[in-house]
C-alpha cells in the first residue's frame, strides 16, 4: 500500500522539516525545564550561578521555546498533513509553502538568538542583547527588537500557512461544489480562523508598541493596553495548541482503537464553539489587574464557562468511539471494556493517557477561571501545574504519540526502537503526575512562579499532608521522569528517521495503515450551517466587540505613548 510519502513527496518534505523544527524546540525547551526543576527545589546547586537575569533566560527559553515553537512547528506539519490527506490534493502553490516555512524559520531563530544571548547579554554585531521577558512578553519587561522581530516573522509565516490550507480548500471546492467540507479540513480551518482573530492582539501590541519600544521610538508605553493585547491572544493560544491535539483525539486514536469516530456533527459543533469563544475570554487572565471594570472581567469569567461545553462534549464523542473501537475487538461489560484496548501500542497510549490528564487539567482551569478562587490562587505555582497538565501533556504528549503514528507515514520507514517507545507515554504520565501534583498543593502554600528565589524558608507552618521538602522531591522525581521520557522519545524518533525503509505488513512496528475510516454518524448528519464558516467568523467578531470595545478604549484614554511625538496612524484610527 502506497504511503502518505509515495502519493505526495514534497507536503511530506515539508511535514518532515515542520517536526524537525519542533522536536529541536522541544529538546532545548525540555533542557531548560529540567534546570529549572534543580534549582528551585536546591537539588543540584551548581545552578546557585544560575540567579537574577541568567535564571530568566533559562525560563524564557523553556517557554517560549515550548509553548510557541515546538507547539506551532508540529501543529504546521500535522495540519499540512491533514489538509493533504482529507481532500487527497496536493499544495497548490509549492512557492507559497517553501516561503512560510521559511519565514517561520528564521522567526524563530531570530527570537531564539535574543533569548539565549541572555546567557553573555552581549554579541559581537548587535551589542548589549536580553529577552528574558518569559512568554507573557508585555511591558514594562523589554526585550531586544531582535527577539519582537523574530516573533513577527513566525506569527506571519502561520498567517501564510493558513492561507496556503485555505487555497488548497477552495481549489478542492471549485471542483467538487456540492460535497461538505471534510472533516479534518473542517478542524483546519476552523482553528486557522480563530488563529487570524486571536492573533491581531498580539500583533498590534508586537507591532506598535513593543519594536518602537525597543528600537527607542518612544519612551514609554501604556503596561495595561499591551497586558490586555497579549491576553486577548494568551487564552486563544492554548486552543491553537489544543485544536490539533482535539482532532488527532477525534480522527487518529478511534482507528487506533480498532473502532471509528463516533459522531462527525459533535466534532463539528465542538470547532464552531472554539471558534467563537476562544477570543473573549482572555480578561480572565487579569482578575488582578486595575483599571478593568469588574463586570467585564465577569463577562470574561462567563465566556470561559461556556468553553467547558466543547471540552465536555469531546470527552463524550472521544470516549464513545474508543468504546466503540474496544468491543469491535472483544471488549465486554461496563468497563471490562478498556482491557480490550491496545495499551501497548505507543500511539493509542499516549494519546488515551494525554486525554486523562487533561480531565484533570480542567478541573484546576475551572478554578483558575472563577473571579473569586482565583484571587487564592493567582501568580502561585498553582498556575504553571495546571498549564503542564494541559499544554505539557494533553498537548505535549499527544503530539509525541501521534508522530509514533505519522513518522512512518511521512519516511517510508518502520517505527522503530518499538519497546522504547511502549514504554515513553508511561514515564511522561508518572512524571507529570508527581510535578503537577506538588505544583498545585505548593501554589495553595503561596509558594510563587517566576520567581528565581522561592524563598521556601519564609513558610513556618508545613502542609496538612507531607511537608516542603517533600513537594520538592515529588517535583525533582517527576522532572527526572520527564527528561527520561524525553531521551526515549528522541531515540525511538531519530532510530525511525535515519533507519532504513521496509514493506509494510501491518506488524507492530511496521509502515502503519494510514486509512482512517468514516464516522458512525458522517457529515450527511450534521446540519449545513455548520459548514457556513463566515456565519461563526461573524458571531465571534461580534462577542470579541462585546468583550474587548469598552476595556479598551477605556484603558487608551488613559494614554498609549508617552515622551514621543511617534503615533501610528492605526492607532489615532483605533482611540
Amino acid at each position: 500500500m502506497a504511503t502518505f510519502v509515495d502519493r505526495f513527496p514534497f507536503e511530506a518534505k515539508v511535514v518532515r522539516v515542520a517536526f524537525a523544527l519542533s522536536f529541536l524546540f522541544l529538546g532545548l525547551g525540555g533542557i531548560g525545564g529540567m534546570i529549572q526543576v534543580l534549582h528551585r527545589t536546591g537539588y543540584l546547586r551548581f545552578v546557585e550561578e544560575i540567579t537574577g537575569g541568567t535564571y530568566y533566560t533559562v525560563l524564557t527559553s523553556h517557554g517560549v521555546f515550548l509553548v510557541v515553537f515546538f507547539t506551532i512547528f508540529f501543529l504546521v506539519g500535522v495540519f499540512t498533513w491533514a489538509i493533504t490527506k482529507d481532500l487527497d490534493r496536493e499544495l497548490g502553490n509549492p512557492g507559497l509553502t517553501k516561503y512560510w516555512i521559511t519565514s517561520m524559520t528564521v522567526g524563530a531563530l531570530l527570537t531564539s538568538i535574543a533569548i539565549l544571548a541572555g546567557f553573555t547579554n552581549e554579541l559581537p554585531a548587535l551589542g548589549e542583547v536580553s529577552a528574558d521577558v518569559l512568554f507573557t512578553f508585555y511591558s514594562p519587561m523589554g526585550a531586544h527588537v531582535l527577539f519582537y522581530l523574530g516573533l513577527a516573522l513566525f506569527v506571519t509565516g502561520s498567517w501564510v500557512a493558513g492561507f496556503d490550507w485555505f487555497k488548497t480548500w477552495w481549489g478542492w471546492k471549485k471542483d467538487n461544489p456540492d460535497k461538505r467540507i471534510p472533516l479534518m479540513t473542517f478542524m483546519v480551518l476552523t482553528t486557522m480562523l480563530m488563529w487570524y482573530l486571536g492573533t491581531l492582539g498580539v500583533a498590534v501590541e508586537v507591532v506598535f508598541f513593543l519594536i518602537p519600544w525597543s528600537l527607542g521610538l518612544v519612551s514609554e508605553v501604556n503596561p495595561l493596553l499591551t497586558r490586555t493585547l497579549f491576553w486577548f491572544f494568551g487564552h486563544m493560544v492554548v486552543y491553537f495548541w489544543l485544536m490539533p491535539a482535539y482532532m488527532m483525539w477525534y480522527k487518529i486514536m478511534p482507528k487506533l482503537a480498532g473502532g471509528r469516530l463516533f459522531s462527525d456533527p459533535l466534532a463539528r459543533v465542538v470547532f464552531v464553539l472554539f471558534l467563537i469563544l476562544s477570543v473573549p475570554v482572555g480578561i480572565h487572565h487579569q482578575y488582578l489587574d486595575p483599571g478593568i471594570p469588574e463586570g467585564f472581567k465577569f463577562v470574561a469569567m462567563t465566556n470561559t464557562m461556556f468553553l467547558l461545553l466543547p471540552s465536555l462534549l469531546t470527552a463524550f464523542t472521544v470516549v464513545a468511539s474508543v468504546e466503540h473501537g474496544a468491543r469491535q475487538r472483544g471488549g465486554k461489560g461496563y468497563f471490562g471494556w478498556l482491557r480490550a484496548l491496545p495499551w501497548g501500542r505507543p500511539a493509542f497510549s499516549g494519546m488515551a493517557l494525554a486525554g486523562i490528564m487533561f480531565a484533570a487539567g480542567g478541573f484546576s482551569g475551572m478554578i483558575n477561571a472563577g473571579m473569586n478562587i482565583n484571587y487564592l490562587v493567582h501568580n502561585s505555582f498553582w498556575v504553571p501545574g495546571h498549564f503542564h497538565l494541559t499544554v505539557g501533556t494533553a498537548v505535549a504528549l499527544t503530539f509525541m504519540a501521534a508522530t509514533y503514528w505519522l513518522l512512518p507515514q511521512l519516511t517510508g520507514k518502520p517505527l522503530a526502537g518499538v519497546k522504547a517507545a511502549a514504554v515513553q507515554p508511561y514515564l511522561w504520565f508518572i512524571g507529570m503526575t508527581f510535578m503537577s501534583n506538588a505544583m498545585h498543593r505548593g501554589g495553595l502554600l503561596g509558594i510563587p512562579r517566576r520567581t528565581s528565589e522561592p524563598q521556601y524558608e519564609q513558610f513556618d507552618y508545613e502542609p496538612v499532608f507531607g511537608s516542603v521538602a517533600e513537594l520538592d522531591f515529588q517535583i525533582v522525581i517527576g522532572g527526572a521522569l520527564l527528561v527520561a521520557s524525553l531521551a526515549l522519545f528522541f531515540y525511538s524518533i531519530i532510530l525511525t528517521w535515519f533507519g532504513s525503509k521496509v514493506s509494510a505488513d501491518g506488524g507492530e512496528g511496521e509502515v502503519i495503515d494510514d486509512e482512517i475510516p468514516p464516522a458512525l454518524s458522517g457529515p450527511e448528519n450534521a446540519p449545513r450551517v455548520l459548514d457556513n464558516l463566515k456565519l461563526w467568523v461573524g458571531i465571534a467578531i461580534l462577542l470579541i466587540v462585546l468583550a474587548y470595545a469598552l476595556p479598551f478604549a477605556d484603558i487608551a484614554s488613559d494614554g498609549i505613548y508617552e515622551g514621543s511625538e511617534y503615533i501610528p496612524v492605526m492607532i489615532e484610527v483605533l482611540t
